[in-house]
């Protein structure tokens, strides 16, 4: 189960890439959270670990899989045997950057419907959530 949305952000891929990398900021932005609890130091490069604290109380243990400044970010989230990955593209656009969001969620056996639900609300979500983001660096 995948799913990608695109949006437009007003500042370079360096900058964008940056701000949403941070993972103090991981609560400004993504509605779901209400904290992260993390010992890794920024910057969260390449087997970072996190436990994401989310207003519904799950704690999806976090990684991050990729880091590629201004270019690419990717992490691995793991809750009670579904796993997503989110993969974040930084792509350069005159005046500015679209952050393509992809989101590849496996959700084996009882836990398939988690899976087929995250597939329909998380395009939603993502888009609210990159939206946000674009407003907050755009000041």
């Amino acid at each position: 189960m995948t799913f990608t949305v695109e949006v437009d952000f007003e500042a370079p891929p360096q900058a964008v890439f940056d701000w949403l990398a941070d993972l103090g900021n991981r609560p400004l932005w993504q509605a779901s959270l209400r904290s992260i609890e993390t010992s890794a130091q920024p910057p969260y490069a390449v087997g970072a670990r996190w436990l994401d604290v989310t207003w519904v109380g799950l704690r999806p243990r976090m990684e991050v899989t990729a880091f590629e400044p201004g270019v690419r970010w990717a992490e691995r989230g793991h809750w009670h045997g579904v796993v997503v990955d989110l993969v974040l593209d930084f792509l350069d656009r005159s005046g500015g950057t679209t952050v393509r969001a992809t989101a590849s969620t496996d959700a084996p056996g009882w836990r398939r419907p988690i899976g087929l639900a995250l597939d329909v609300v998380g395009p939603l979500a993502a888009g609210d959530d990159l939206r946000r983001a674009a407003r907050l660096i755009a000041g």
